[in-house]
């Protein structure tokens, strides 16, 4: 040990003979020991060491006000995961003294009157084993905080490549990729006001712009139609959300799980005349209710190649007539209670 990392080390004596204290810091002084912190009254312990952790605690058993066992009580309250070494010493030497110590934390036990060459030897022995205790759980902190920046970062990968996936559908309608942000957006407002909690608002927030993936396996010739639709290029249009719910089948994710469940089943119509099985009411997931809501709200008030966009107000009336034909009624007046938060999504984000 050199003297530069001995004098680097802080060390607390806790004793309430002067005495003591004076030979210990002494002691301790010599062999290159110069942060010492000499603690006479007890009580003071726990302050102290919470304003400077020491990194060797030299105890006494026998004092007034609180003993050395109501000390180490006191210091094991703490919590501390890397709670120093306590080297307990005393004129005490029966065995329930020495058991009680060391229930109570004591790392060693060293009899007065002591040795001072065997209470040096402890010393620099309990303080190197503090240091690679330290080291290990610094290293463990580390290791941990690489974890969770590595997770956070694969997590918003995954995230940008959803969202780009949801983009890429959106491309063809010559769509600049708002459109899915907004209907993303609304759709966590929706879930939020029926309840759901903030992680499966940002689990739908997340999931809902690959609602139609399927597009991409649309010919361009029925998606970008200027007019409307025969019988044929309609169920050709329709199958889009099958083919978006196959593109996503496979992975048990969370998030996979909804966009796909959210691709399935989006066109599905509380009264039973939607596509593509003609779910009805709560047969449908409440995932795919609240996409069905926020996707024909934000597509009817956004210009596309086919159509012009209707506005705010002409949107807002069909919703009402469609609360239990088209739309969930308990989620159309879910709606219309965020309705101010709705629009701000619609107007602060660029068409």
């Amino acid at each position: 040990m050199t003297d530069a990392y001995s004098s680097s080390l802080k060390i607390m004596v806790v004793d309430d003979e002067p005495a003591n204290l004076k030979v210990l810091k002494k002691t301790l002084n010599g062999h290159g020991y110069d942060s010492i912190n000499l603690i006479s009254d007890p009580r003071d312990v726990v302050e102290k060491y919470t304003l400077d952790r020491p990194d060797l605690i030299l105890l006494d058993l026998n004092m007034p006000y609180l003993d050395g066992f109501e000390v180490m009580s006191l210091l094991r309250d703490l919590d501390d995961p890397l709670l120093p070494p306590i080297v307990v010493l005393t004129a005490q030497t029966g065995k329930d003294y020495v058991l009680r110590a060391l229930s109570l934390g004591a790392r060693d036990f060293i009899s007065k009157p002591f040795d001072r060459t065997e209470l040096l030897m402890r010393v620099r022995n309990l303080l190197d084993a503090q240091l690679a205790h330290r080291l290990i759980h610094d290293q463990k902190a580390e290791l941990e905080q690489m974890v969770r920046w590595r997770t956070e970062e694969l997590a918003a990968t995954r995230l940008e490549v959803v969202r780009r996936l949801g983009m890429a559908a959106e491309y063809r309608d010559e769509e600049t990729g708002s459109h899915i942000v907004r209907m993303s957006r609304i759709c966590a407002t929706l879930a939020r006001g029926a309840g759901w909690n903030e992680e499966m608002c940002m689990l739908i927030l997340h999931a809902s712009p690959m609602h139609d993936l399927g597009k991409i396996g649309i010919p361009d010739a029925v998606l970008l139609k200027p007019g409307k639709l025969d019988s044929a290029e309609w169920e050709i249009m329709k199958s889009h959300a099958q083919v978006g719910a196959n593109l996503l089948d496979g992975n048990d994710s969370s998030l996979m799980e909804m966009s796909r469940e959210i691709a399935l089943t989006h066109h599905e119509k509380w009264d039973g005349s939607g596509y593509p099985n003609g779910l009805s009411g709560e047969d449908i997931p409440e995932s795919g209710r609240i996409a069905a809501l926020a996707d024909v709200f934000d597509a009817l008030t956004s210009e596309r190649p086919y159509k012009k966009a209707w506005s705010i107000e002409s949107a807002l009336k069909l919703i009402r007539e469609q609360r239990g034909q088209h739309f969930d009624p308990r989620l159309v007046d879910v709606f219309f209670n965020a309705l101010d938060e709705i629009l701000e999504i619609k107007t602060g984000i660029e068409h």
